[in-house]
């Protein structure tokens, strides 16, 4: 029987041999009826959520509950733990606005030099989809991402090796007016 004082453990035997959507079905339907479940408790349930749907690929819903389980903790790394990996997944599915909100919220919690760590792993974070994106020949996806980092604070060397990126996406794709006005600012032969 479910109630707010069930230990993780006995969440762990109920979900044990059950499909991931029987888990999700089973755990959203605990978290919506008992309302005042201990902290730790919640943390547990949102974590768990956002692990079974990562894992099934429901990345916008892995996102919110990363969301939830920043807002509902305490420590700073926690929450900005929490923020960069729900950015991460807003990456992924190339929501750039829900991204940069979550990656707001990150900055928000964090000191100076946290904050260059945060916007330089999230800045790898985009790198590494358009390098993705470029292996499974989403050539505009990568694209979106390549102009994506231009609008972010990067160095002249990154803003040039960008670039160059997007030449050669924009020649892949047929952009060929684009490809010739960035080919003359490149001064490529």
């Amino acid at each position: 029987m479910l109630h707010k004082n069930i230990s993780k453990h006995e969440i762990e035997e109920k979900l044990a041999g059950k499909g991931d959507f029987v888990q999700l079905d089973f755990l959203t339907n605990f978290l919506k009826t008992e309302h005042h479940l201990d902290f730790h408790l919640q943390k547990f349930l949102y974590s768990k959520l956002a692990e079974i749907y990562e894992r099934v690929n429901m990345l916008v819903d892995s996102a919110k509950m990363f969301d939830k389980l920043a807002i509902i903790s305490i420590a700073f790394s926690e929450k900005i733990k929490n923020y960069i990996k729900e950015t991460e997944l807003y990456i992924k599915m190339g929501f750039f606005d829900r991204a940069d909100e979550a990656m707001h919220k990150a900055l928000n919690q964090a000191n100076e030099m946290e904050k260059q760590d945060i916007y330089f792993a999230i800045k790898d974070f985009y790198k590494r989809q358009a390098e993705v994106y470029e292996k499974e020949k989403r050539r505009n996806h990568a694209l979106k991402i390549y102009e994506k980092l231009l609008e972010m604070h990067t160095s002249d060397v990154e803003k040039k090796e960008i670039k160059k990126k997007i030449l050669e996406l924009y020649e892949k794709l047929g952009k060929l007016k684009e490809y010739f006005i960035l080919k003359r600012e490149l001064n490529v032969e």
